[in-house]
């Protein structure tokens, strides 16, 4: 079985799901993450009106929506499972009070949501992210222990890198609630005194794709894998970023085969 190419379609978010899908699919997709947000074309005040429509036109482009990224509110989960979308993926945030009391808030957060999973059969995906969020493979893990299954891990080979983390041991501890994999590349620039993360093309980063494939065929997984659009570089069109960035990771990927 072969990997869903996907891709975040942040990047094009005001875009309808008819021209996203031609766009998208003619970047060489054939899944889609849909930004679910105030700032895109589907928010969570329209989702129940809008979502199954926009889901729809995607589908008669050929492309799979794997999920969107959203909030947890009850309208979202409503929309979802009129879609047919499988999964919300939301990050857990660090508040003021610091990390042990956000850690606590998440959770119970995501306990509230537990119903809403089954009452919709819709999935939670948490990713880690640098920076104000939980930032690492084992905080999510640590976060979404003890929930049910549909609670997921979104892992990502960026911010998995920036932790200081190896794919092979993070992928492998995550394989029970590995629900989506994310691409994107990083590292750091100097700004002034400081560093700061810049997002770059697979092979100029932080993390090694090549390793991530051959940990993911170590585990069978064969889920989808979505390449995130995200690039600090403004003067070359993402597109071409994530073109070049999709032929190396089918490279990656052929020569580390799902055996799933």
């Amino acid at each position: 079985m072969s990997y869903l190419w996907s891709v975040f379609t942040k990047p094009w978010a005001g875009l309808p799901g008819a021209e996203l899908g031609r766009l998208i699919s003619g970047l060489g997709f054939g899944g889609a993450e849909v930004p679910v947000r105030d700032t895109a074309y589907v928010t969570p005040a329209n989702a129940e009106a809008e979502l199954p429509k926009f889901v729809a036109q995607l589908r008669a482009e050929g492309i799979e929506p794997i999920s969107v990224a959203s909030d947890l509110s009850e309208p979202v989960f409503a929309a979802c499972a009129e879609a047919g979308v499988p999964m919300i993926r939301i990050m857990a945030e660090l508040g003021a009070d610091g990390y042990a009391a956000s850690v606590r808030r998440n959770r119970a957060l995501l306990e509230q949501a537990a119903v809403l999973t089954e009452r919709y059969d819709v999935q939670v995906g948490v990713q880690p992210h640098h920076g104000r969020y939980v930032s690492s493979t084992l905080g999510v893990l640590q976060l979404l222990d003890g929930l049910p299954e549909r609670f997921k891990l979104v892992w990502d080979a960026a911010h998995d890198a920036l932790a200081g983390d190896r794919p092979a041991v993070t992928l492998e501890l995550g394989a029970d609630r590995l629900g989506i994999v994310n691409l994107k590349n990083v590292h750091y620039v100097r700004d002034g005194r400081d560093w700061k993360t810049h997002f770059v093309e697979a092979e100029d980063g932080l993390s090694d794709w090549p390793a991530v494939f051959a940990a993911l065929q170590q585990l069978g997984y064969n889920g989808p894998i979505c390449l995130t659009g995200q690039y600090s570089d403004p003067g070359v069109p993402v597109a071409s970023h994530l073109e070049n960035d999709l032929r190396f990771a089918v490279t990656s990927a052929a020569q580390h085969p799902s055996r799933g």
